[in-house]
């Protein structure tokens, strides 16, 4: 296709820039054949799997996503046994009857011709090679299955909450991804997705009074019909025929009411929107008008989108990316609408195109879509645009969360944590404010040139935390380690805080605590009793370097992180100061901003050892 040669065109000056890395590569061709009316299909499909690994596999895995939704599977059981359990499944899949459950089974599977044999654990289906797959080398495994569509429970299945029949996501058996790390085969229970990229081409048959929505680009739009929802035929069934180029997965949904609205975006990009035509319409066009506006501020801000098209799907059970589509709840106020679409939209970039590995990296994607997101709404909605800080509820939840003691730590497996309070928080708040932090140790436009470079240079090869890491340190000059390694590792906070401030003739003493036991920079606000400013900056001495701060702005001693006091003094009597402030602009998540602040802003509370004039 066009498009993926122009890509790889675009690609080719930076993948040079970017750590050589081999990866697994697929070519999956389907033929599905649906019976909506009971809910099972039949499908047929061919892949070719690509080993660029310097291993020789004996081995190879399949996910069966479906097979989760069964009383006593793992994510039953799990979900079951959490403490503050997904509302959205609560105990409803041990629920489910026969005709209910969702499955995938395995009806024959041949190598290269041969046939293979297999066993299933769960969701994980083992398959033992007769001929070892030898580095640098291809075969094609032949398969046919049947399934079975789930009660709507958690992102696929059907008949949501909205009357939405079929949301078709996690609904073939899907090559594992093996890495560098080796195989990723963990149980699906309810998080986190990993697969290799490649191109996918797919033929959905289905009752005609059906319109189907799926990544990728129709193939045969003029045998379907116009624009595809106003199908013409008096056959029993159509097939709609999708091909969708370097992606790492497939999704479709599928219903009888879709309206199915086609926007330019600008060349070469079409954005579509599919959702119920009787009762939404008003608010899914004025919605389209607001993607429009922020497509241009993604772009500028985080990289070009890679794909010719991006479908916004109505189905699901909330929000839900996968390649050049979304699945979402319909039925909003047109706020929560752009924002929803705006968040499953950024995702294109995390993780449709960089894609790190969510079960260990799940901040990286949800966090930094996050980051993204609340810039783009508050582009799109503030009119006092740019607000001091878009990232202000995300602070929020993490302090609540530690406040309540149930912070884990964000190399925590995204399986593994102990609540969803304790995931979500993580991945998405604490993912946000990663970003955040970063602009204030490296400046805002550092980080802002630096996650260009990291799109451009890691797009579609899966970085890591450390990829990102050496992209910043090369874009600002300054060493990171420390950062990451007490953010990410650990669950230290931060907190500083003004413990001295008193008058020394003409000048200023001011003594700074660090609290917590994260370390940090620190920008220091003074403000004069006449409206002026004077803006001092501390360095950790880890950071080997500062970020750029204004002329007018001064550049203190930097301080070593295991002293837990700083003191400077202020060439202005304290008779003039009318307050001095530690981060006044809230970059960094600081745990107690009372003692941020002289004097006080509240009376019950007092600095230790401060003298107020």
């Amino acid at each position: 296709m066009k498009y993926i040669k122009a890509l790889i065109i675009l690609l080719l000056p930076v993948m040079a820039t970017a750590q050589e890395r081999w990866q697994q590569r697929v070519e999956y061709k389907m033929e599905i054949d649906m019976n909506a009316e009971a809910n099972q299909f039949t499908g047929v499909q061919k892949l070719k799997y690509f080993n660029n690994s310097p291993d020789t596999l004996s081995r190879v895995y399949f996910h069966l996503y479906y097979n989760a939704f069964q009383p006593g599977s793992m994510m039953d059981v799990r979900s079951r046994t959490l403490p503050d359990p997904d509302r959205r499944v609560g105990d409803r899949i041990y629920k489910l009857k026969d005709d209910e459950i969702g499955y995938q089974k395995i009806q024959s599977l041949k190598q290269d011709g041969k046939k293979l044999s297999y066993t299933i654990d769960g969701t994980i289906m083992i398959v033992d090679l007769k001929k070892p797959i030898l580095p640098n080398s291809t075969t094609e495994f032949d398969m046919s299955f049947e399934a079975q569509v789930p009660l709507q429970v958690r992102r696929t299945g059907r008949d949501n909450s909205e009357g939405i029949r079929l949301s078709m996501a996690q609904w073939y058996p899907k090559m594992a991804e093996y890495d560098r790390s080796g195989w990723h085969t963990h149980p699906y229970i309810a998080r986190e997705f990993y697969a290799p990229w490649g191109d996918f081409d797919v033929k959905i048959s289905i009752d005609s009074a059906y319109t189907v929505a799926a990544t990728g680009l129709l193939q045969n739009a003029d045998q379907i019909g116009k624009g595809y929802s106003d199908a013409k035929s008096s056959a029993k069934k159509l097939t709609y025929h999708f091909k969708a180029e370097n992606v790492h997965d497939f999704v479709w949904a599928a219903d009888q009411d879709y309206a199915h609205d086609i926007v330019k975006m600008r060349d070469g990009l079409e954005f579509h929107y599919f959702y119920q035509k009787d009762t939404l319409v008003e608010t899914w066009k004025e919605m389209q008008t607001y993607i429009q506006k922020a497509l241009p501020f993604i772009e500028k801000n985080f990289g070009a989108y890679a794909y010719p098209t991006y479908s916004v799907i109505q189905g699901g059970d909330g929000g839900m990316e996968y390649p050049m589509a979304t699945l979402i709840t319909g039925h909003r106020k047109l706020g929560s609408l752009v924002g929803v679409t705006v968040h499953e939209m950024m995702h294109s970039w995390y993780q449709m195109m960089l894609a790190t590995n969510e079960s260990y990296y799940a901040w990286m994607d949800e966090g930094f879509t996050t980051y993204a997101s609340n810039l783009t709404e508050d582009y799109l909605f503030n009119p006092q645009y740019p607000a001091m800080n878009p990232h202000a509820a995300n602070m929020k939840g993490y302090q609540r969360l530690v406040e309540a003691g149930k912070e884990e730590p964000m190399t925590t497996h995204s399986d593994y944590f102990s609540t969803n309070w304790a995931y979500g928080t993580a991945a998405y708040s604490k993912g946000a404010i990663t970003l955040r932090q970063l602009e204030y140790i490296v400046g805002v436009d550092n980080l802002k040139a630096g996650l260009l470079s990291y799109y451009n240079q890691w797009r579609f090869k899966h970085p890591d935390m450390l990829d990102f890491q050496k992209v910043i340190e090369r874009q600002s000059g300054i060493e990171l380690d420390w950062y990451f390694d007490f953010w990410v590792n650990t669950t230290k906070t931060i907190d500083y805080g003004i413990s001295q401030v008193y008058a020394k003739g003409a000048k200023t003493f001011v003594q700074l605590e660090r609290v917590g036991e994260m370390p940090m920079p620190v920008d220091v606000r003074v403000t004069m009793k006449d409206g002026k400013e004077k803006w001092y900056h501390i360095s950790l001495g880890l950071m080997r370097g500062s970020k750029p701060i204004a002329k007018d702005a001064k550049q203190l001693t930097n301080w070593p992180w295991v002293y837990p006091y700083y003191s400077f003094e202020l060439d202005v009597p304290l008779s003039d100061i009318a307050s001095i402030a530690i981060d006044p602009e809230e970059f960094t998540a600081d745990m107690d901003r009372e003692n941020n602040v002289y004097p006080m802003q509240s009376s019950s509370l007092e600095l230790k050892g401060v003298i107020q004039e």
